[in-house]
């Protein structure tokens, strides 16, 4: 059966109206909440905001332990050989024999034995190594050669071989002419590099699309699809990766997602999700910027080690066949990444996850031409991310109906919409809270004496104070997933990576709190953001 997977455009259904509205209400409702309890007995508002804090504390340990854990099973599977495993699958039972005996007793090399095992034994079931092909779509706007090019070289740098890549370079039609002329020197460049370097043009204003990327990719998927039936190719052994702009793929990235397509009996029902880490030019951010790029990365190391709530984010790579079935990216939203997690899952009736990928695409921090518009071009950035709570009401009107109308069990489908819902609301809330909420109870209360609304503030502070041992731990690591300084900088600029670390519960609150209101405000008016605002790309020099 064929499922509506799109977003709703004009007119919604009283019940969506109400799922928009829902996460904006509660993290408006949670503040609230802690005036009211605390204007009614301070007692009651410190235990509610002691609850807060606790469980803040609680996650603030696990995100230390997951960033150590995640950091170092990323450079564990950087240093496999990932195209020595693929060859190995081509041959599995010579390389089963070969290596059964070794005294090598890490993870992945026993997993990899357990791997030609199975293939060894059910060879028919699996695809040719020497068949699989990739499709890389790279988005552009109006980008120039030289932050395009760096992206279309790394990918040339790949293990993988270069004659089963196909590069489809998605450019947008309102780039004008200087974006046509980027493109075809790229073109001139690559031409003889790959199996084919393809141009697809998206025109502009066609009906139903939104202005932003997923019309980009879906338009340039369409074009890969007529592509694959000239060419003949084999399209259930093509995998798409889709790629912004400034993305620099690892060089081991293609054989590894090649490799976990092959020995995954449900590829066609897997995304496969890289670590994205913001530090192509980390060097070059201000500290805010800086910031927020570096927290963005551990939040996605620690994704990484929870797949069971992984999704979709940024850059993704998804079987070709699964991709044209559903039509490939939504064209109605401008979070087309974590949204395509949902439309996967609802066409797939539930049969679907995402497998992380424990090697990196490096993106660029946010810089522009000076240091008020990098501040506004970041905020504006985050909230577009954080306008991800749409999924909320796009989920929730499938879940919350009959059960032949729900594409996936309720008993399923329920934990996934709470831990979204969940998310985004204490995206919102959480900064706030912790900064300021400590003082209510108390000013809400001068002629009250309870001990407890007046000792909150020193309580708050000690638990802020244990936290930051998580957060020191995450600091060294940083440190540790630091590119080399350019020499255009002095060794006076460590120090200013690690005093930029005062800046978190500022930044917290301008680029976390306030970009999540701001989505979720947004929602509850009903005022849809329907246009992708692009991040503009910056190379200092």
């Amino acid at each position: 059966m064929r499922r509506n997977l799109e977003i709703p455009q004009g007119k919604r259904t009283p019940l969506y109206r109400l799922l928009e509205i829902l996460p904006g209400l509660i993290s408006y409702g949670a503040i609230i909440l802690l005036f009211v309890l605390s204007w009614l007995d301070p007692v009651l508002g410190s235990i509610y905001l002691f609850i807060i804090i606790a469980s803040t504390l609680v996650k603030a340990i696990s995100v230390a332990y997951r960033t150590v854990q995640g950091y170092e099973v990323i450079k564990s599977a950087e240093r496999v050989d990932w195209r020595s495993r693929m060859e190995d699958l081509s041959h599995p039972h010579e390389a089963f024999e070969r290596l059964r005996d070794d005294d090598n007793k890490s993870y992945h090399f026993n997993e990899h034995v357990e791997n030609l095992k199975l293939m060894a034994a059910m060879r028919p079931d699996y695809p040719n190594p020497e068949k699989i092909y990739h499709a890389v779509i790279v988005t552009a706007y109006n980008e120039g050669i030289e932050i395009l090019d760096p992206s279309i070289a790394a990918i040339s740098n790949n293990t993988f071989p270069n004659d089963h890549i196909i590069v489809i370079l998605a450019y947008e039609a309102r780039g004008g002419e200087a974006m046509e002329k980027t493109v075809k020197e790229l073109r001139a460049k690559y031409k003889d590099t790959f199996k084919d370097f393809i141009l697809s043009r998206h025109p502009e204003n066609i009906p139903g699309e939104i202005v932003g990327k997923g019309p980009n990719l879906t338009f340039a998927g369409e074009v890969l699809s007529e592509y694959v039936k000239k060419k003949h190719l084999p399209a259930e052994n093509i995998i798409v990766t889709s790629l912004d702009s400034d993305n620099h793929m690892h060089k081991k990235y293609l054989d590894s997602v090649a490799y976990e397509f092959i020995t995954h009996p449900r590829r066609q029902h897997l995304s496969y999700q890289p670590v994205s880490l913001f530090m192509n030019n980390i060097w070059d951010a201000p500290a805010p910027t800086r910031v927020i790029a570096v927290s963005n990365s551990f939040f996605n190391v620690i994704s990484t080690m929870r797949p069971h709530s992984l999704r979709n984010f940024a850059s993704h790579s998804q079987p070709f066949q699964a991709l044209e079935a559903m039509h490939f990216w939504s064209k109605r939203t401008i979070v087309e990444d974590g949204h395509q997690y949902w439309r996967s899952l609802f066409f797939f009736g539930g049969d679907y996850s995402v497998l992380p990928i424990r090697i990196p695409i490096y993106q660029d921090a946010v810089v522009d031409e000076t240091f008020w518009k990098t501040v506004k071009a970041q905020f504006v950035q985050v909230r577009r991310w954080y306008y991800g709570a749409s999924d909320v009401a796009y989920v929730g009107s499938k879940l919350f109906v009959k059960k032949e109308q729900r594409p996936v069990p309720f008993q399923q489908l329920f934990p996934k919409f709470w831990r979204l819902l969940d998310g985004h609301v204490t995206l919102a809330i959480m900064a706030p809270l912790i900064t300021f909420g400590g003082w209510v109870p108390m000013l809400m209360n001068f002629s009250s004496h309870a001990m407890v609304g007046y000792n909150l503030p020193n309580i708050v502070s000690w638990v802020e104070t244990f936290a930051m041992v998580g957060l020191i731990a995450t600091v060294l690591i940083s440190f540790r997933m630091l590119p080399e300084r350019p020499p255009r900088y002095r060794k006076g600029r460590n120090i200013l990576m690690l005093l930029q670390w005062i800046l978190m519960p500022i930044t917290s609150i301008l680029y976390q709190s306030l970009a999540a209101y701001y989505a979720q405000t947004r929602l509850m008016f009903g005022l849809y953001m329907e246009k992708f605002d692009v991040t503009k790309k910056v190379i200092k020099k």
